[in-house]
């Protein structure tokens, strides 16, 4: 029998224009650093899920507080992660308000929610609001990992035009801020995110190489064989299952991927001038966010990025949700005007939001890693920068926290804080638990009380 061997955390399995990163095993550790192995091998991550136009809160917020809560009826599929999970209510983004500009909350809640800042209302070039949360992390942590940071989303976003009363269509479309000026785009298009994660895109002869898989229906795993089956004889029998069962994950979504085919199918997106999806975008909504979701597990687990931002929809979309029996469009119905009939569907809107949250975090759960597992090891925000979507409020945020933190988080509770506390707060607390800590961010007053217990 070969005796397992070291190898680098950084080891790629590789061929023709692909290398394909690993998970952690524990050949990554020398034997005589093995004792804490779990500890080193685990790296934290951070992910923000975003969705616009505000929730029904009167379905989301738990009635009980601290460890004693139940789940609201909005949260019911997070039942089998509510140990794993805090709900922070009384949080606030003032400067999505108004303060003086006028109509346009939707495109400042969505540009707020990750810097905390005021943007410049105008529908030009000069855009500016502030650094997000995900790339204050990424300018830090960028060069550990192949990518600094992911920005993932559902709908397509425009860069410049009016989008909402006099405001930019970028302020709308990004979450994601490197600087004041400048936005990070999403890919909403799985194919181009498999092949920028795993195809090697940007190495010689790439393009070449996905040519050929291409015209011999080849995956990419068919070009890294070789290099599987010598790695493999280097491992020990805990790592050659890790290896399969992670190599099998790639395999099952490239060829989900591969399924969505080049051809065109009718676009859902509400994104003026948009008609067509392109090849590679699941036609299903379901679908495709559940195939996003899929990805971003394996960017965690084989350390291509420890960031992530992710958007459900642009802020203001209309989108419907007729497949779930609510044929109206989600922002028209935001404005309830307390209607119940209206509330109803949004809550099963909001309910549906969560099912996939809860398969991502699933997804994350079932993969083993050091002492635990990604989800135990990593900090996962979701929320929305709108309150009440009929009353356009941004204070009093539906704002949830998932994952330990590598056991630096409490969670399992339910935390009310006092109302108005900047959601920053939350932000620097997750800053330095990434070993990325800073002073202040956007209208930042401190650090967040109580997340560790």
């Amino acid at each position: 029998m070969t005796r397992p061997t070291w190898i680098s955390r950084r080891t790629l399995l590789r061929g023709l224009g692909t290398a394909v990163a690993l998970p952690w095993l524990e050949a990554m550790a020398p034997a005589a650093d093995r004792a804490g192995a779990a500890s080193k091998a685990s790296p934290r991550r951070m992910a923000f899920f975003y969705v616009p136009n505000g929730v029904h809160m009167p379905a989301w917020t738990p009635a009980k507080e601290g460890p004693d809560f139940e789940l609201a009826p909005t949260h019911a599929a997070l039942k089998p992660f509510r140990d794993r999970l805090l709900v922070l209510s009384n949080l606030a983004q003032d400067h999505a308000f108004a303060h003086g500009d006028g109509a346009g909350d939707h495109a400042r809640s969505l540009s707020c929610f990750l810097t905390g800042a005021h943007v410049l209302k105008t529908d030009g070039s000069n855009i500016h609001v502030g650094v997000s949360v995900d790339q204050v992390a990424a300018q830090k942590l960028g060069r550990v990992t192949p990518f600094a940071s992911l920005e993932l989303g559902i709908d397509r976003g425009a860069q410049s035009g009016n989008c909402d009363s006099g405001y930019s269509c970028a302020y709308s479309s990004n979450i994601s801020w490197r600087s004041p000026t400048t936005p990070m785009a999403k890919e909403v298009n799985p194919r181009l995110v498999f092949e920028r994660l795993f195809a090697g895109r940007s190495q010689p002869g790439s393009e070449a190489a996905r040519a050929r898989r291409d015209l011999y229906r080849k995956s990419i795993l068919d070009f890294v064989a070789d290099d599987a089956a010598r790695l493999r004889d280097r491992l020990g029998s805990a790592d050659r299952r890790k290896l399969d069962e992670y190599l099998t994950a790639v395999r099952e979504v490239e060829q989900r991927v591969v399924a969505t085919g080049p051809r065109a199918a009718a676009s859902g997106s509400d994104v003026p001038g948009s008609f067509r999806k392109p090849g590679g975008i699941p036609p299903d909504n379901k679908a495709h966010i559940r195939l996003m979701c899929d990805l971003m597990v394996l960017a965690f687990q084989g350390d291509l990025t420890r960031i992530i931002t992710f958007m459900y929809a642009n802020e203001g979309s209309n989108r419907s949700y007729a497949f779930i029996g609510v044929p109206e469009g989600h922002h028209d119905l935001s404005h309830h005007g307390g209607d119940k009939a209206k509330q109803a569907k949004l809550a099963k809107i909001n309910a549906y939001h969560i099912e996939q949250f809860a398969y991502f975090l699933g997804k994350l759960d079932a993969v083993r890693e050091g002492d635990g597992t990604l989800l135990d090891h990593a900090m996962i925000v979701y929320g929305s920068g709108i309150s009440d979507g009929n009353a356009h409020n941004h204070d009093e945020l539906p704002i949830l926290l998932a994952g330990r933190g590598s056991g630096t988080i409490k969670p399992g509770r339910h935390l009310r804080h006092k109302r108005g506390t900047p959601l920053n707060n939350l932000y620097l607390s997750i800053l330095d638990r990434m070993a990325t800590p800073v002073d202040a961010l956007g209208d930042s007053t401190g650090r967040l009380p109580r997340l560790e217990g």
